[in-house]
């Protein structure tokens, strides 16, 4: 921006010692707003969903429950496309005296493989077959305690199918290159830290991580009903941790499941946000919370059908979570008529599948898919193989094996089609119906519906030399949400211009763009500097994705429970901006449109409220914004972009579509960056 005249030296005195005084008077910031701001509406949400679940009284208002809560669910993810063939194929087999182990591989999509364990019991069947997804192990299924669930089923008359999760064992999504810089068989990340950086693309295109790993439990389901050796009348699921999670899902999606028993997941979402937190990338669903869908329901959405929850006195996943969810499901299970169906084992350990729980859920299934019920008993020592007799590629992973594709290939395809139909219908609209969907897909409030502001602001007392200029210390406040900023202006009270500011006043490259920005308040420009929801002084701590923080940015954890709400980061910063913005041009009579400054993160939601509200901005400057959310989805590990994506914003628009709304002339954008953090060429 350029300059509009030389800086007195007492300003420069002014400017030097302002960033002290404004973090002194921050203090007033409710500590752990955003946290407290979100943890509200979720507790509010999760209310009213105690509320319906109440007044489900009969056989038939639960069924229609069941069946709305299922479709949102299916939806939420993006649901599933047309099934391809499975191309199955056993490339390995194992004889282990009381059972036998074959290597599979099959596809969930053409080229997308999935690498798997089939345990068999000795005889020739048909078998229960039981599937068994993997929690949160670099080995996957080669892990030692997975396996042994897996032996057992098959010792006491199950089939078992052990499969690899993307980011795990045979699968990990991204590998770490050798000293050629070609791909090795070891992956880039660990298990949990993959599924984070694979989980923010989907969001973009209306999907979530979760997508995949639901497609590869149905479709190994499918593998199992397609066997002769296997009944298909007799399907269980059982998963440990993050396949307790998978569990949890499978189970409430595919009808198919008979008997499940997760494990180490179910509690609820209320205690959960709190400690230890939000899951896994994989692990939140869109809406879920904002719809109704709690842990408890992950139960509930298939009774009667028989599940039995595992649990651990000492587990991270809160226990008594856990006996609210079961205590939850069993009284909807009694009013269904099978208060019998629904159970729940408790061992006194931490997290993890051990002995006692792989035995209660043995018992499980033999009593509901084998008809038998009887004490079975797991040896004090079973025998384990090492994970290289496990693997079923040539190499030890399925991206090197010729014509494989990976979840950023998967990505790639489903935003090329969304290019093409989003670019067809964007074009048909007008530019009032293009602002219309802006609005209700960011969720940006229509003026009705825009809340009362409180304003607080303290003049600082300025040194005689400097009695030209008054600096305020300003605090915005609505609902329990605060903006705090800083507003400079002439002491005359004469207001040329209008300028918001919107960086991050914590860093140094948000403190110069504001100190810059301010040099021209002797010009009689108005400069309003406001710290956006989760940006300078309101920025949380990170404390549940921490390692993570560079990937996802900061406050991922109260983004989680945003997404699960079904809002955005972009959304409620875009309020606020436009919120500061009428503040500003009311509170100083400027007679001209407000202008804006975004500098890095603020930019996206500035891009939106400048499209939304034309008539109450005037130019719009965005320094290193995000170039586009096509570079997102094209991006294999992308840097702090999980607070700028929006839920299945491909399927209607692209940032570069927002600036063909603002008349030329009116925008500038200077030094965009790629969604690794790289510059590209300037506009």
């Amino acid at each position: 921006m350029k300059q509009r005249g030389p800086m007195t030296l007492a300003l420069v005195a002014l400017l030097a010692s302002t960033h002290f005084l404004w973090a002194a008077e921050l203090a007033s910031v409710p500590e752990k707003m955003l946290q407290s701001h979100y943890r509200r509406l979720a507790h509010e949400a999760l209310d009213r969903r105690l509320e319906n679940y109440e007044s489900l009284k009969t056989p038939e208002q639960i069924v229609a429950w069941q069946r709305g809560l299922r479709a949102k669910f299916v939806e939420s993810i993006g649901g599933f496309p047309e099934k391809t063939p499975l191309n199955a194929r056993v490339v390995g087999r194992l004889d282990r005296g009381d059972h036998r182990i074959e290597k599979v591989i099959y596809e969930t999509l053409p080229g997308f493989l999935v690498t798997a364990n089939l345990y068999l019991p000795k005889g020739d069947g048909p078998f229960p077959g039981v599937l068994v997804p993997c929690g949160h192990s670099a080995n996957g299924k080669a892990y030692a305690n997975y396996q042994k669930v897996c032996i057992l089923l098959a010792r006491n008359g199950c089939a078992a199918l052990v499969f690899d999760p993307p980011g795990q064992g045979e699968r990990n999504q991204l590998l770490k290159p050798d000293a050629d810089g070609r791909d090795s068989h070891e992956g880039a990340f660990s298990a949990t830290s993959e599924h984070m950086v694979t989980g923010v693309a989907p969001i973009l295109l209306g999907e979530n991580l979760a997508t995949h790993m639901i497609r590869d439990g149905i479709r190994g389901i499918d593998f199992l009903c397609s066997r002769p050796d296997i009944d298909a009348s007799k399907i269980g699921c059982t998963g440990n941790s993050g396949g307790g999670n998978q569990t949890s899902f499978l189970m409430a999606i595919d009808e198919r499941i008979v008997a499940a028993a997760p494990g180490n997941f179910i509690t609820t979402t209320r205690i959960k946000n709190e400690r230890p937190g939000p899951g896994d990338a994989e692990q939140n669903i869109f809406g879920q919370t904002r719809d109704g869908l709690d842990h408890p329901d992950f139960v509930m959405l298939r009774a009667p059908k028989p599940t039995l929850i595992l649990a651990a006195t000492q587990d991270f996943v809160p226990i008594e979570g856990s006996w609210i969810a079961f205590r939850q499901a069993k009284r909807l299970y009694s009013r269904l008529g099978h208060p019998e169906r629904v159970g729940l084992a408790e061992t006194d350990d931490k997290h993890g599948y051990n002995s006692e729980l792989r035995v209660a859920m043995v018992r499980f299934m033999r009593r509901w898919l084998l008809g038998i019920d009887d004490a079975i008993a797991e040896p004090a020592s079973v025998e384990t193989l090492p994970d290289r007799e496990l693997l079923c590629t040539k190499h030890g992973q399925v991206l090197l094996e010729p014509g494989s594709h990976s979840i950023f290939d998967l990505n790639w395809e489903t935003s090329a089609k969304l290019a093409e139909k989003r670019t067809r219908e964007w074009s048909a609209l007008s530019d009032a119906d293009k602002r219309s969907l802006v609005r209700r897909v960011a969720g940006i409030w229509n003026n009705n519906d825009r809340p009362q502001v409180t304003a607080t602001v303290q003049p600082v007392e300025e040194s005689s030399a400097n009695a030209i200029l008054v600096r305020s210390h300003v605090q915005l406040s609505y609902g329990d949400l605060v903006l705090p900023g800083r507003l400079v202006r002439r002491k005359d009270s004469t207001v040329s211009r209008c300028l918001l500011v919107l960086a991050d006043s914590a860093t140094s490259g948000g403190k110069d763009a504001i100190a810059s920005a301010e040099r021209h308040a002797e010009d009689g420009t108005a400069v309003l500097s406001v710290d956006l929801a989760g940006l300078g002084a309101t920025t949380m701590k990170p404390w549940r994705y921490g390692s993570m923080s560079g990937v996802l940015g900061p406050n991922s954890a109260e983004w989680f429970v945003a997404y699960m709400l079904g809002e955005s980061f972009v959304g409620l910063r875009a309020n606020q901006i436009l919120l500061a913005a009428r503040w500003m041009q009311e509170t100083t009579k400027c007679s001209t449109s407000v202008e804006i400054l975004a500098v890095g993160e603020p930019c996206v939601p500035a891009l939106h409220a400048a499209i939304v509200e034309p008539g109450l901005f005037g130019s719009v400057t965005l320094r290193q914004p995000l170039q586009s959310w096509q570079s997102v989805a094209d991006t294999p590990v992308t840097k702090r972009q999980l607070p700028n994506v929006i839920h299945g914003v491909l399927k209607h628009y692209d940032l570069p579509d927002l600036v063909t709304l603002i008349p030329p002339g009116r925008l500038a954008i200077e030094q965009p960056l790629d969604a690794a953090g790289n510059s590209v060429t300037d506009r």
